[in-house]
Order: structure tokens, then C-alpha cells, then sequence
């Protein structure tokens, strides 16, 4: 069988469902007349890894690494028990086992790694009617532990949802990289290109395209290239994805182009439509497409209307298997589990995000500047054809931030069909999010919702231009709770200019969203800017210089500046992600935020009531 273009999520990414990038991709070259076939090698690698052959192979082959780990011996001295429940226990995490969800809760079962020494009071959160869900979390530390096993003794580069991520972080240079690539494959890179090779030679391609959608996929994608350029030099190899999209708009080293043909940009489907008609006729020019012209990079721009909306199908899940997907559970808090825990079908509701204007993202972008929404009755057309598609009803919306106005059009739509679905996707706290919309959404199926609250002090979120304030956002989510609807929020801290005072404050607000109940998950990472922000454009504005204007010849995404800082970033930041961790798990909500660091912080000004008199007020109106 002979196919036009394969395309190809290289490991690794989430293990409950695919990333959606390959689907949208073919479901538009298959609407234009292109042959086209997908692989999510991600899972596919996963799956392998995760077996009785591949354990078995690695615990007799003697090529365990000399690093006298005690968890090492410990998995060894247990081996016998990990390759022979590995198989039960995947079964189990796809959902075609669940009796023995008794048998893991009895703690006697599957063997205890390290993973399992931090566990949590289990009844207190499942219940004892909850064993389906205890069982998961417990599988999933068993899982965890083997992949610990395997990154520490085998391969340093694997993670369950990420492959040699260290190395694609902050890359000014390609030399780092270069250097993993010429290095002899591990047995984990040999089984991958494995899996490669037996889909080329299935389908035969001329064009392979891989999405890099994160720093964790780029050293996975490159090693393939390499494979191919070395086995099938006919073929041509393409990358693209939103790591290419933030990372090596600037590039000029050339070589990366010992590992691909072309690089694409933005939303990728008509670049790639282009370039297989470029491969065909040599004449089609191609557009927002980077190439290496007689040892220099060269940018091809071009001009390319936004696609309409009738050019965009719904995503085309055809050669996914479904079946594969393992649902997980490593924290037993329901809201944090909804990126691992389930098949969620990925669609988008609009591309870019309608507000477009925060300091700290990247909205000089072409796909989040560039906004267009899509017809609620074509995205319910979608749900419709997708369900059939995968069998699930589970839709996670991936959008930048989902519109007000396009949630209440899509409920609506949802509940007039009379279609039983479950969803949840990114939002923004505003005060369109009213008691009365949130009840519109919970009734079509609405489980979830995220937002960024990000610093959690006005005088910032004014600075940032989030467009919200404190208050606004505390009486969404109460909206938002009173519709029996989850909340998880992002969190940031240092953003340029906060103080500690004003971080401990920003604790201290979060704290109070937890008691009142009006958040259930959340996370808190370190303000980066990159050089496609506004505050990366303007950082003046923001009372920072940066460090240099200069280009990297590789990467150039975040940049460094400078900043008069009277506190120790990394000591606060370790604080933080104690009390957050520990809220989500109910624990330490009437403790002083103060007990959380190992540094002096003062205490915070905010009132010990303000979180309440936010919402108290709405309720009075």
C-alpha cells in the first residue's frame, strides 16, 4: 500500500488519548483529495515498553545501568511479579478489567515501589464504594514505578508523558542535542524506530510529517528523522507543531536539517497542503515554510488567506486505536485527574483566543492572534460524527480560552439535540460567566472548567492586562460551584515587578478560594517571558531590560532579563508548590500560608474574609 503522507506524534505525549494534531491534519488532506494515514507512535511506544516482552528483554539482557540504585534492586529482587501483572494491570487502566479493581485494593496484589511511600489516606478519598478509582490510583503508581525504573536503569531520557524533555529545554544551541542523536540508540530509541519501520514499510509514504507539540517530543522526532534519512533517504521528512511554532521561528543553524526536509509553521494544513503539491509538480510555492537553500536557512512566508470555516473538518480519528489508551490517576483529586484519567475527545470550538492580550502570552502569534470561531451548529455536527468515530462521549476543548457567548450558543445546541455528553475546556473568569450560563453548560455536560487566575492580585492582573479582577473571578466560580461544575486554576508568580509581599497575598487569596470551596485544583509555575509576548516586546513597560536582543542560532523562545528581585525565587516557588499540592488534597487549609516556606515571608495583608465578602456581596444583588 502506497500513501502520500504519513503523520506522526512522536513519544511522548498524555497516555489516556491522542494528541489532536494528526487528526486535524488528515481529516483536511483527505478533504483535499490527499492520501493520507496517521500513527501516534507516542502510545504505540508506550504500549511496547510497557509489556511482559519488553521487561523481560531488559532484565535479561544485562543492560541494566551500573548506578547501585537501591530501587533498582528492589525492582529486580520483584521482577517476576512486575512482567507478569503488567499486562492484567494495562488491561485494567483501558477499562477492560475492572473486577480486578478488588484485588489491587487490598494492597496485596501489586508490588510497592517507591511511589508508593508518599501515599494518601486512600479511604478517605475513594470511600468505600470509590475501589474503581483507589485501584486506578494504585495501578498508576505501579506504572509510575516501572517508568522510574526504566529512565534510572535503562534509558535516562524516558518519562510516562514525556521523552528526553531536559535536553529540549532552552536550547540556544543545537550542539546539545546533536550530541544526544550521534549517540548509539538505547534499547527504548531501538524499539521506537522498531515501531517506525514496521508503519513505513506497511504504507509506504513519501512524505512523513511528525508534530512537536512540546519540548518532550523533539529529541523523539529528530531520532526518527535520523532513522529515515539513514534507511529511507527517499522520503521526505517534515516538522512542525507548537514547539516549532514558539521555539525556531528564528532559526539559523542549519543543522536540524540533517533530520528533516522542511519545517512548517501556525496552523499547519495549508503549509502541508502546499508542500505536497511542492513534492508533486515542483511549481506550487510553498508558504510559511523553512528549508536549508545551499547551507542557509531560508523562509518561505508567503501569502495565505485564514482558512474559512468550511475548510476545516472535524477531526479524523481513522488508524487511532482507541482501545490502546490508558486512563490514569496519579493524584486522587477528580479535577487534577481530567488530563490523564479518560478518552477525551480534542476538538477546538474557535482558533486563537478572542482576548488576545495578556502580558505574559505569546498573542503576537499567528494562532493565538489570528481568531475566528467556528458555527455551534457545525461544532455539534462534529461531536456527532466524532462519538461515532471513537465511541466516546468525552470532549475536551482546546481552546486558548473558550468565548462566553460560543459556550452558551454550543449548550444550547447540546441540550436542543437532546445529546448526552461530558466536557470541559479553558476559560476565562469574567463576569460573563453568570449563575444563569453556568446552568445553561452543566446541563448540556459541562464537568470542568480552567482559567488562569495567575498572580491573584489586582494591581498585577492590571499590570498583565487579564482583563478580570480578584472579586470578578471568585464570584465566577461561584457560579461556577453552584452549578455543580469543577474549577482548576493556573497560577503564577513572578511576574516582574510582584513582590513577596504581594505573593504571600496571592497565597493567601488561593487559600481562601480552596476553604470556600470555590476552586478544587490548581497549579502554580514560574512567569517566563518569551520574546513573542508583549511583555518580551515591551519589557520596559514592565520595568525589566533584557539580558540581550541577539537571536540564539537554534532556539528563541524565552529570554532572560533583568530585574530588581529582593527574594529568592526558587525558595518561594518550592513553598508554593507545597501548599498547592497540599490543598488539593484537603490538607492544611486553616494553617498560616506562612508555614509552607523555609524562608522568612511576611504575613499576608489581605483579610482573613475577603474571598467570602467577594462572593457574599454578589449575593446580595
Amino acid at each position: 500500500m502506497n500513501t502520500e503522507v504519513l503523520l506522526i506524534t512522536p513519544p511522548l505525549t498524555q497516555l489516556n488519548a491522542p494528541y489532536p494534531a494528526t487528526m486535524q491534519l488528515l481529516a483536511f488532506l483527505k478533504y483535499n483529495k490527499i492520501e493520507a494515514e496517521q500513527l501516534d507512535l507516542s502510545i504505540d511506544l508506550i504500549d511496547a515498553v510497557l509489556s511482559k516482552e519488553f521487561l523481560s528483554e531488559v532484565l535479561q539482557s544485562g543492560s541494566i545501568l551500573s548506578n547501585g540504585r537501591s530501587a533498582a534492586k528492589g525492582f529486580v529482587s520483584k521482577s517476576g511479579e512486575y512482567i507478569n501483572l503488567i499486562e492484567p494491570v494495562k488491561q485494567f487502566l483501558r477499562g477492560g478489567d475492572n473486577t480486578l479493581s478488588q484485588r489491587i485494593c487490598t494492597r496485596n496484589l501489586l508490588p510497592e515501589g517507591n511511589r508508593f511511600k508518599q501515599i494518601e489516606d486512600l479511604e478517605w478519598w475513594f470511600g468505600s464504594m470509590g475501589k474503581t478509582d483507589m485501584a486506578r490510583h494504585l495501578a498508576t503508581l505501579f506504572i509510575l514505578d516501572i517508568a522510574d525504573f526504566i529512565r534510572e536503569n535503562v534509558c535516562p531520557h524516558f518519562g510516562v508523558t514525556k521523552y528526553a524533555e531536559r535536553i529540549a529545554l532552552s536550547l540556544s544551541t543545537f550542539t546539545l542535542l546533536e550530541e544526544e542523536l550521534n549517540k548509539e540508540p538505547n534499547l527504548v530509541d531501538r524499539l521506537m524506530v522498531s515501531l517506525l519501520h514496521k508503519k513505513v514499510e506497511l504504507c509506504k509514504p513519501k512524505i512523513i510529517g511528525f508534530t512537536v507539540p512540546f519540548p518532550g517530543n523533539l529529541y523523539a522526532a529528530l531520532r526518527c528523522g535520523k532513522y529515515l534519512k539513514e534507511n529511507y533517504p527517499e522520503i521526505k521528512i517534515v516538522i512542525g507543531g507548537g514547539y516549532i511554532n514558539t521555539e525556531l521561528r528564528l532559526l539559523s543553524d542549519t543543522s536540524i536539517f540533517n533530520y528533516t526536509d522542511y519545517i512548517i509553521f501556525d496552523d499547519g494544513e495549508r503549509p502541508l497542503l502546499r508542500l505536497v503539491q511542492y513534492e508533486n509538480d515542483r511549481r506550487t510555492p510553498l508558504i510559511k515554510t523553512m528549508i536549508n537553500l545551499n547551507g542557509e536557512v531560508r523562509y518561505f512566508d508567503g501569502i495565505d488567506d485564514d482558512l474559512k470555516r468550511e475548510e476545516i473538518p472535524t477531526p479524523d480519528y481513522d488508524g487511532i486505536e482507541v482501545g490502546k489508551y490508558l486512563s490514569l490517576m496519579e493524584l486522587p483529586n477528580p479535577t487534577h485527574s481530567l488530563w490523564s484519567n479518560g478518552f477525551w475527545n480534542k476538538m477546538q470550538l474557535a482558533r486563537g483566543c478572542y482576548w488576545a492580550k495578556c502580558a505574559f502570552c505569546d498573542t503576537s502569534l499567528p494562532y493565538i492572534a489570528n481568531y475566528q470561531s467556528h458555527e455551534a451548529s457545525t461544532i455539534v455536527d462534529s461531536m456527532e460524527m466524532i462519538i461515532k468515530q471513537t465511541g466516546s462521549s468525552g470532549f475536551h476543548f482546546i481552546d486558548e480560552a473558550a468565548p462566553p457567548a460560543l459556550l452558551r450558543k454550543l449548550s444550547e445546541e447540546i441540550v436542543k439535540r437532546g445529546l448526552t455528553v461530558s466536557w470541559w475546556t479553558n476559560i476565562r473568569f469574567e463576569k460573563s460567566f453568570t449563575g444563569e450560563l453556568c446552568q445553561l453548560m452543566a446541563k448540556s455536560g459541562c464537568i470542568a472548567l480552567t482559567g488562569g487566575l495567575e498572580v491573584a492580585s489586582n494591581r498585577l492582573l492590571a499590570l498583565m492586562n487579564k482583563g478580570v479582577t480578584v472579586e470578578q473571578a471568585a464570584i465566577s466560580c461561584k457560579n461556577m460551584q453552584d452549578a455543580g461544575i469543577m474549577v482548576h486554576t493556573y497560577l503564577m508568580y513572578g511576574f516582574p515587578t510582584q513582590t513577596l509581599q504581594e505573593t504571600i497575598d496571592s497565597l493567601e487569596v488561593v487559600r481562601q478560594l480552596f476553604v470556600n470551596g470555590l476552586i478544587q485544583s490548581g497549579f502554580w509555575h514560574r512567569y517566563a517571558m518569551t520574546c513573542h509576548s508583549p511583555s518580551g516586546k515591551s519589557p520596559e513597560k514592565f520595568d525589566v531590560k533584557r539580558v540581550s536582543l541577539k537571536p540564539n542560532s537554534f532556539a528563541n523562545n524565552e529570554v532572560p532579563y533583568i530585574e530588581n528581585v529582593k527574594y529568592d525565587y526558587e525558595r518561594v516557588g518550592k513553598g508554593l508548590e507545597k501548599s498547592i499540592y497540599n490543598y488539593m488534597h484537603g490538607v492544611g487549609l486553616d494553617e498560616h500560608v506562612s508555614e509552607w516556606f523555609d524562608c522568612k515571608v511576611p504575613p499576608p495583608i489581605i483579610p482573613p474574609n475577603f474571598i467570602a465578602m467577594a462572593i457574599g456581596c454578589k449575593r446580595k444583588r
